[in-house]
C-alpha cells in the first residue's frame, strides 16, 4: 500500500473546555490530539490513505487514541504501546477569541520513550511525504529516533515536511529549543510556521524577510506562514504573497487549526500527483493555500482537533460560497 503522508511525533489527549459546572468549575473534554496526528486525520478525513509512527501508553488514553486512529483509517501498525510511560495529557485553556494555551502532562511522556528500533522504515519507504515536528526532539530517545527517521526519509527522496510546533514548556531553555528547529532546516522541501515562529527562527518580524532568509540559508522549497484570521503568507522560490482568511464562519477553538491547514495544503498538492515541489506551478500552490484556508476555517468552528476536521464537501462549499 501507498501512503500520501507517513508522520512520527507524538499523539496524546487534549483535554478541552466543554462547559461550566454548577459550581462555577470548568469541565474538559477528553479529545484526540498531537501535532502530526492532526495532520493525518485532515488527510484521512479529505480521503487520503496515512500512516502514524509514534507511541503511546498502555492505559485507557492510550486505548482510546488507537481506536480513534484505526476509525479514521490511519494505518497504526507504527503506533507502539509503552508499558512504562503513561500517555502524554495537555490541558487546554480558550480565551474568549478561542484561542489556546497548553498545560503539558509529560514527565515523561510515552511518545517521548520511542525508540529507533520502534520506526518501522517501510512504512516512509511507502510514501510520498514524510511529515515530522519539533515536539519528539524535545527529549531522548524521541529525538534520535526522529532524526534517523527523517534521514532515512530524505535518503528515500520523499517530500519532507516539518512543522516546528513551538511550545517552550516542553523545552529545557528556548536556546535549546532554537538550535534543536534549526538543525533539520537544511533537510525541509515543506515547512509550516506561525508568525511567531518565523520571528523565533530567523529573528525579523518582517515575513518578506523572514522567508528570504529560510530559502537563502537552508534552500526551503515552500514555506507557509500562517496568521490566523489574517489567512496565510506563502513564499515559494522567488514568488511570494498572501491569501485571506475565510472570515464567514464563527471560531470557537483553533486548536488543531495549523495541522488542518497543513493537512488540506498537502492533501491538495498531492491529490494533483505532485511528487517534488521543486516542478509545481505557481497557480497550483495558490490554489492549494486557498484550499487550506478552507478547512483550517471550518475546524475552528468546532470544539478538538481531530474531531473537528472537515470532510471534501464541507471544503468545497465553502470555496464555492455554498456555506
Amino acid at each position: 500500500m501507498m501512503f500520501y503522508v507517513t508522520a512520527l511525533g507524538e499523539i496524546l489527549i487534549d483535554f478541552t473546555p466543554s462547559h461550566t459546572s454548577e459550581r462555577g468549575n470548568p469541565c474538559f473534554e477528553q479529545n484526540p490530539g498531537g501535532a502530526p496526528a492532526n495532520v493525518l486525520a485532515c488527510l484521512a478525513k479529505l480521503g487520503a490513505k496515512t500512516a502514524f509512527i509514534g507511541k503511546v501508553g498502555k492505559d485507557i488514553f492510550g486505548t482510546f487514541l488507537k481506536q480513534v486512529l484505526s476509525e479514521y483509517d490511519i494505518d497504526i501498525s507504527g503506533l507502539k504501546s509503552s508499558s512504562t510511560c503513561n500517555t502524554t495529557l495537555a490541558f487546554v485553556k480558550l480565551d474568549e477569541k478561542g484561542d489556546r494555551s497548553f498545560s503539558f502532562y509529560r514527565n515523561p511522556g510515552a511518545d517521548t520513550s520511542l525508540e529507533p528500533s520502534d520506526v518501522d522504515l517501510k512504512l516512509i519507504e511507502a510514501s510520498r511525504v514524510f511529515h515530522f515536528g519539533s515536539i519528539s526532539m524535545t527529549d531522548e530517545p524521541s529525538r534520535i529516533a526522529t532524526l534517523r527517521a527523517l534521514e532515512h526519509a530524505k535518503s528515500k527522496n520523499l517530500i519532507i515536511s516539518y512543522d516546528p510546533n513551538l511550545r517552550p514548556a516542553l523545552w529545557k531553555n528556548l536556546d535549546i529549543a532554537l538550535d534543536e528547529i534549526k538543525s533539520v532546516l537544511d533537510k525541509v522541501d515543506l515547512l509550516k510556521v506561525s508568525e511567531e515562529e518565523l520571528e523565533f527562527i530567523t529573528g525579523v518580524n518582517d515575513l518578506d524577510k523572514g522567508s528570504s532568509i529560510l530559502r537563502e540559508q537552508y534552500d526551503i522549497e515552500v514555506v507557509l506562514v500562517t496568521r490566523g484570521i489574517n489567512g496565510c503568507y506563502f513564499r515559494y522560490k522567488d514568488h511570494s504573497g498572501t491569501k485571506p482568511a475565510f472570515r464567514n464562519l464563527k471560531s470557537i477553538d483553533t486548536t488543531g487549526a495549523g495541522d488542518a491547514f497543513l493537512g488540506g495544503f498537502l492533501y491538495f498538492v498531492l491529490s494533483r500527483g505532485i511528487t517534488t515541489l521543486d516542478d509545481m506551478e505557481t497557480s497550483l500552490l495558490e490554489s492549494a493555500v486557498i484550499f487550506a484556508n478552507a478547512v483550517a476555517a471550518i475546524c475552528t468552528t468546532r470544539r478538538g482537533a481531530i474531531p473537528a476536521m472537515p470532510d471534501i464537501t464541507e471544503v468545497n462549499d465553502l470555496i464555492n460560497g455554498v456555506i
